[in-house]
């Protein structure tokens, strides 16, 4: 996706796009979308406000620009660490934990997205971010079923299957805090352990 650009004299800043995306997540994952001004957002990043209008016509295509962005990210990522020939449940793990991964490198959007899926406005960038939801749960699902075509995974539902992982993996923004104790990679394992092995002792 080509970085959007406004007509007019560009601000003096090195990667100045990423940069109000970062500035802004951090904004809208504290305070909230309604809270966070673009004043506010301008003084995070350095910039004056007529250099965030350059890249950004309003406030919402900011928020939507973060959710796409962290969407396309975590696509990509859990993607390439699942694309090899490996068995299914090794699939599943590593889907999990890049999943987990990329929640705690890119923290704030991450949040942001959790929260903002269902406010986005803008047409393109709402079609997008519908597409890329799509596809990832789509890989999810193709790995449980795989699975089940292995016999390494007993005949469930891929629907009822997937959205129940991804709701232990996205419940993490609730608690977790990068910087602690455990990585939410080592956390994603914990649950991966649970769902393969259950919770009943043998």
């Amino acid at each position: 996706m080509q970085t959007p650009r406004r007509q007019g004299r560009p601000p003096v800043l090195e990667n100045a796009y990423e940069r109000i995306l970062d500035g802004a997540a951090v904004l809208f994952a504290q305070k909230g979308f309604d809270a966070s001004s673009i004043s506010e957002i301008a003084t995070t990043v350095g910039m004056s406000k007529a250099a965030v209008f350059h890249y950004f016509p309003a406030k919402q295509d900011i928020y939507d620009a973060i959710i796409v962005r962290a969407l396309r990210g975590l696509k990509d990522q859990v993607s390439d660490a699942v694309n090899n020939d490996n068995a299914s449940l090794d699939r599943l793990r590593l889907f999990m934990t890049s999943h987990a991964s990329y929640f705690e490198e890119n923290f704030w959007s991450f949040v942001t997205m959790l929260i903002g899926y269902g406010g986005m406005a803008t047409p393109t960038l709402k079609q997008e971010a519908l597409a890329l939801r799509d596809e990832y749960e789509s890989l999810l699902r193709e790995i449980i079923r795989e699975g089940v075509k292995q016999e390494q995974i007993k005949d469930v539902d891929p629907v009822d299957a997937s959205r129940a992982i991804l709701s232990m993996l996205n419940w993490m923004a609730r608690w977790f805090k990068p910087g602690g104790e455990r990585s939410a990679a080592q956390v994603a394992e914990d649950y991966y352990s649970i769902i393969v092995g259950g919770l009943k002792r043998a």
